[in-house]
């Protein structure tokens, strides 16, 4: 009988899950922004209601009106205004700017609370209880379940019979023809804005009671609901709501069934699992990314090398030198050296590629953790160590980027945030990891006879060594054939494709080497600390580290110079017990700043100085260059005759809709074939079919007499029968 229990228990916190989602869901589908930031509301609205209702003292369904009514909608509307700025920005710029209002969020609550002394609000639902097949049920339990099924309900009604509600479908359809039949598509978002809010402040209402007030844990519990958005495919609500029931049941069932070894672990992380797997294993097609996101903008204006270098050789200087004047905080700046690595990995990843990861201090906790027990378990040697500790975390960070490549850059920034959560509730407390004691694992230093590494000084040199060897090797790597393709991928993925690259493998070959960056600079940082704990690799932290780095621009390896200062080296020369707290406000205020503010370029007069000085003559290009087409053919390119392309009957359908219908063209060499229709007439896509950057559900495509049908963008065309020097056939989209 005890199983009904159980289902009580997850179906009112599946019902909470729920509700926070479908509110997350229609800000999304309106909008295309994804609120990474929306547990922090529901963490927001269950200290106003704390407030309203246990310290000012009014009746719990005035506090819970004022909270959902009032304090939820002008929530909304701020919300709405940053949307709109972030709409077609790019995408780490997006997600550094939602989650901005997440660290302000908990910066502001624990500054005004206290970080330390549990708050709770007390049950104010009726109580009493009723029993349904030999199980007591409270009625504060069914009360919840019903608030929640209520309030998603009549959001779906509002959607389906409402001409606002109809209007908020349009919006997300096509936003122009609504405003040409009259209704704005922006106050239409803004409704949307004020309703999703409003859902996820009446999750943060019925949570308050159920647990001690805390802005982390409020925050981590409600982005269960990223799980339940998942299984709904980011667009259903009904199904997001199910979705939530189905998380909150199997989470309650697996407390019951498992409670030995690891999977008694697996209970808090579940929702995190599901997460990722959905992310995992669903059909592309129902998990489409709808993020309006703009192509990275390009910088103006590059520092020139020599510029570049003289600055480096007068930075590593002074590093050399902070031993003489450091003291007590040589070892603070041990860690701000090694954490370079750790920032460097987030700007290669951020800046050159274009992902976002948040789960860059996971992949430090990897590092650390590996390194601890190679070296005090295994008895290996802190070099091969070192090195293994980084190796360790690259295969780990191949699995968590096969989202990114299956369905798009937003899905590999839930993911890789899901991912933190899920290591640090199934992971961190297991004996392989940092173990059930809070005293910590001891990481030693390195002792190589003739020279002291042990001591801070000494260690403080090797780990600056190493640091430098690794900065010069991801320039080299960034200004290198590697870092133009990723940059050309940032761009455009499809048109680097269509050249023959696998856009794919690339980013999942930098995303390795961002992991592995990363785990060697926890385990560097581990060792200058000699003694580490779970509680230094919060995944909240990572949304830090990751706005830290947007915050310092694109110029590798500066930015992460910059933030390793920021982040380690400010709280170590003001030691108050709250210094990180008021970091944590500054960097999420500055993140919403950078998304209001307009564009800054460094100014002209600046760069004018710096490119006499530092940048060399160059050519003006004014000498006879001759004729193209006599430079000889570059080896190893073979040439071959004209080939005509031969599109037979393809057709094309994207779900039910028709894009090609038995569509034909032949292009015949030494003539230009032109391509012409109306907007929506499937001219890109005919193109797309031609180049297999999309699959044809009937005909044939041929070039040259060889069938080009099953042939992705990256294969060679087939050879023709005969090759010659010659012009190639044309074939223009006009």
């Amino acid at each position: 009988m005890d199983i009904i229990s159980f289902l009580v228990i997850g179906l009112v916190a599946g019902s909470i899950y729920g509700l926070a989602a479908v509110g997350l869901v229609l800000t999304y589908k309106t909008s295309g922004v994804f609120n990474l930031g929306h547990g922090a509301l529901a963490a927001l609205a269950a200290y106003s209601f704390y407030v309203l209702n246990v310290q000012l003292d009014l009746s719990w369904p005035v506090a819970a009106a004022v909270t959902v009514g009032i304090v939820g909608p002008a929530v909304g509307l701020l919300l709405e205004f940053l949307a709109r700025k972030l709409q077609g920005a790019p995408l780490p710029l997006q997600i550094s700017g939602v989650v901005g209002i997440l660290l302000v969020v908990q910066a502001g609550t624990q500054l005004i609370f206290g970080a330390q002394e549990v708050r709770r609000v007390p049950p104010f639902l009726p109580k009493g209880r009723i029993e349904i097949g030999g199980t007591f049920v409270q009625y504060d339990d069914i009360a919840t379940f019903a608030i929640a099924v209520l309030a998603t309900a009549g959001l779906w009604a509002f959607l389906r019979w409402t001409r606002t509600g109809i209007a908020m479908k349009a919006v997300v359809q096509n936003p122009e023809l609504l405003e040409l039949v009259g209704r704005s598509a922006t106050r239409v978002r803004r409704w949307a804005w004020i309703l999703g809010t409003v859902m996820a402040s009446l999750s943060g209402v019925l949570l308050a009671p159920i647990m001690p007030l805390d802005p982390v844990q409020l925050t981590l519990l409600v982005v269960a609901a990223y799980a339940a958005a998942a299984i709904g495919t980011f667009s259903n609500l009904p199904g997001t709501f199910a979705g939530g029931l189905f998380v909150g049941v199997l989470a309650a069932l697996s407390t019951r069934w498992l409670t030995e070894g690891i999977l008694a672990s697996l209970p808090a992380a579940l929702p995190f699992a599901i997460l990722f797997v959905v992310l995992l294993v669903f059909p592309k097609k129902y998990l489409a990314d709808k993020t309006a996101v703009r192509i990275h903008p390009r910088p103006t204006w590059r520092a020139p090398a020599r510029f570049q270098a003289t600055v480096g050789i007068v930075v590593a200087a002074f590093l050399v030198i902070v031993p003489v004047f450091a003291g007590i905080h040589l070892v603070d700046w041990t860690v701000a050296v090694a954490m370079i690595l750790v920032f460097l990995s987030l700007s290669l990843l951020v800046h050159t590629s274009g992902q976002v990861s948040l789960a860059q201090i996971g992949f430090m906790a990897i590092g650390a953790v590996t390194f601890s027990h190679l070296l005090h378990s295994a008895g290996m040697s802190w070099p091969v160590a070192l090195l293994l500790a980084g190796a360790v975390a690259v295969p780990i960070g191949a699995v968590l980027a096969i989202p990114a490549i299956r369905l798009g850059g937003l899905y590999l920034a839930i993911a890789t945030f899901g991912f933190g959560i899920f290591l640090q509730q199934m992971f961190y407390t297991q004996d392989f990891m940092f173990g059930a004691a809070s005293s910590g694992l001891e990481v030693r230093r390195p002792d190589f006879a003739p020279i002291d590494l042990a001591s801070d000084t000494g260690y403080y040199y090797l780990v600056l060594a190493i640091v430098v060897v690794c900065v010069l090797a991801a320039v080299a790597l960034e200004r290198g054939r590697l870092g133009r393709l990723l940059t050309y991928i940032k761009q455009s993925p499809r048109a680097v494709e269509a050249n023959g690259i696998p856009a794919s493998v690339t980013r999942l070959l930098v995303f390795c080497i961002a992991a592995f960056l990363a785990a060697v600079g926890g385990a560097l940082a581990a060792s200058a600390q000699q003694t580490i704990s779970a509680d230094s690799y919060a995944p909240i932290v990572s949304l830090t580290v990751f706005v830290l780095i947007v915050l310092n621009g694109p110029s590798v390896p500066w930015n992460a110079i910059l933030a390793a200062a920021a982040y380690i080296l400010v709280p170590s020369y003001f030691p108050s017990t709250q210094v990180g707290t008021y970091l944590q406000l500054l960097f999420g205020i500055s993140a919403i700043a950078l998304v209001m503010l307009p564009e800054m370029h460094v100014p002209e007069r600046v760069t004018r100085v710096v490119d006499r000085w530092f940048r060399p003559d160059e050519r003006r290009g004014d000498e006879p260059r001759g004729d193209a087409s006599d430079e000889p053919a570059p080896r190893g390119i073979e040439q071959r005759e004209p080939a005509a392309l031969n599109v037979s009957a393809v057709s094309v359908a994207f779900g039910g809709v028709k894009a090609l219908d038995e569509a034909s063209i032949v292009c015949t060499p030494g003539r230009v074939t032109g391509l012409i229709g109306p907007n929506g007439a499937g001219k890109s896509t005919m193109f797309n079919a031609v180049t297999g950057l999309v699959a044809t559900s009937g005909g044939s495509v041929s070039l040259g007499g060889g069938s080009t049908s099953d042939a992705g963008p990256r294969r060679p065309a087939p050879a023709p029968e005969s090759a010659a020097r010659s012009r190639p056939s044309n074939c223009s989209n006009r």
